[in-house]
């Protein structure tokens, strides 16, 4: 009698999920509850986007400014007179202007001087309501210097500096209701009637110009006891000695008292002003995180939700041989999905937000690479923090557990 040797029962493997049938099951979960989905999602897409056009604008802006700082030189740099020992005004002596021209890197030098004088639409007007227009003695070469440009008329020459001629800031015209310099634009300045014979536009690196009403050097010294001591002096350098010209300005300028003498830089108030914007612009940040954290709450919610309403589809799997792993894998992936929609999402709204308010504002549209992948990669490390938990509740849920639940 012959006898076998008893066979061994083959051992069960459980199937490999590959990743493409990871992002078909996760799918497959997002497509049961639409609305859910969406809802979740945008949560997450509100966050990103916030975020996104704030450092979208903000990095627009920035460029707008270095632009504009490209076109119009850093190289300016402003004198005006400050207060003596004993507090009181100082001014800087008759020849300053000549003599900062005299300093080697220095390319253009003018200069303007405040007038005790004020400036109306007509003579109807009470002296009390000035309108912040403030009226100033102008040299000739003073838009070579500052980089400004006529919107309107000309600039003062040699002959009608000499005559009751005015050219208004852009701010200054606009509040006189001067909409273009000609013969029939007149003014009331200083108890007479001048003719307008241009209008300037804004000047971003002297903007003290905007609000003012320029007369030519003469018309002051002849019709308003101008004593011809400038108050603001515009010094264009070579770029490569903006520093060195700064650091000797004041004592040309004043030798007998340097400590009299006030420098600036105009193009140090635009950037000043740019990194004041940067404190708005953390605000902001801090909001936009705020909504993502709100929105990765909402994805936990709607995942610890899919456990509770999907535990019979959780048995049936584990009882047809899916493993914890598999089942942790699989909501996982339902949550890093839904995160990943909702990121892709706001990324796409930042940009469009960027994209419109720059284009109202006439910037450049700048969004960093770096910005739009840290907001994918921040939805998906909240997707997978927040889908985490439920992950794991769902895989320890054994098969006749998950079947009788009710």
């Amino acid at each position: 009698m012959t006898t076998t040797a008893p066979t061994s029962r083959p051992r069960l493997v459980p199937a490999r999920l590959r990743p493409r049938d990871v992002i078909r099951v996760g799918g497959a979960g997002l497509r049961t509850r639409p609305l859910r989905v969406f809802l979740s999602a945008l949560g997450i897409a509100i966050g990103i986007a916030a975020m996104l056009a704030v450092v979208g604008i903000s990095t627009s802006s920035r460029e707008n400014l270095d632009r504009q700082l490209a076109a119009l030189g850093t190289n300016l740099l402003t004198v005006a007179p400050g207060q003596s020992l004993f507090g009181e005004d100082a001014h800087l002596p008759d020849d300053a202007i000549d003599m900062i021209g005299r300093i080697g890197p220095v390319e253009k030098v003018s200069a303007t001087g405040n007038l005790d004088a004020r400036v109306y639409r007509n003579d109807h007007i009470p002296s009390g309501q000035t309108g912040g227009i403030g009226v100033r003695a102008a040299r000739t070469d003073l838009p070579a210097t500052v980089g400004a440009t006529l919107a309107s008329g000309a600039w003062l020459n040699d002959a009608t500096a000499r005559y009751p001629a005015v050219v208004l800031g852009s701010t200054a015209a606009d509040r006189l209701g001067i909409g273009r310099a000609g013969p029939d634009a007149q003014v009331w300045l200083g108890g007479r009637w001048f003719t307008v014979v241009g209008v300037l536009n804004p000047v971003p690196l002297a903007d003290e110009l905007d609000a003012s009403a320029l007369v030519g050097w003469p018309t002051a010294e002849n019709l308003f006891d101008f004593d011809g001591y400038a108050t603001t002096v515009y010094t264009r350098t070579r770029e490569d000695a903006v520093q060195n010209v700064r650091n000797v300005l004041a004592a040309t300028a004043n030798p007998e008292a340097p400590n009299e003498v006030q420098v600036s830089r105009p193009s140090d108030a635009l950037a000043a002003k740019q990194a004041t914007d940067a404190t708005l612009n953390g605000l902001l940040l801090g909001l936009g995180g705020v909504a993502l954290l709100v929105g990765g709450v909402g994805v936990a919610n709607t995942m610890v939700i899919s456990v509770l309403e999907r535990r019979a589809e959780i048995g049936l799997r584990r009882s047809l041989g899916a493993t914890r792993g598999q089942i942790r894998l699989q909501f996982l992936a339902e949550s890093l999905l839904l995160s990943a929609l909702g990121g892709i999402g706001g990324v796409l709204v930042g940009i469009g937000v960027t994209a419109t308010y720059s284009s109202i504002q006439d910037w450049p549209t700048v969004v960093p690479a770096w910005a739009m992948a840290g907001g994918v990669a921040a939805t998906l490390a909240i997707g997978a923090i927040a889908g985490l938990y439920p992950a794991v509740r769902a895989s320890r849920l054994s098969p006749t557990e998950a079947l009788t639940a009710p």
